[in-house]
């Protein structure tokens, strides 16, 4: 099990409620939220430092991102389609 720190945050009643009919554990639920928060910070600091050293991504890279992502989150439909 990961370490952990307890610590206090302020957040709207209306979301806390929420939060809890979602979940019984708030605290894992936002802890997820948080990670999910910093992997998209990092990403976009990763693609600044991409396109400073290599230019901006083209629509022709952003269309073959794509077609890979799709090719590996849906690896069956791609080998039926060499087939």
């Amino acid at each position: 099990m990961a370490e952990t720190t307890r610590i206090t945050v302020t957040i709207p009643t209306a979301q806390v409620e929420l939060m809890k009919k979602l979940t019984d554990n708030v605290s894992a639920y936002v802890a997820d939220a948080v990670a999910r928060q910093v992997r998209h910070h990092l990403r976009e600091i990763e693609f600044a430092r991409y396109e400073e050293e290599h230019g901006a991504l083209t629509d022709e890279d952003m269309a073959a991102a794509y077609a890979r992502i799709a090719e590996v989150m849906n690896p069956d439909d791609s080998m039926e389609r060499a087939a």
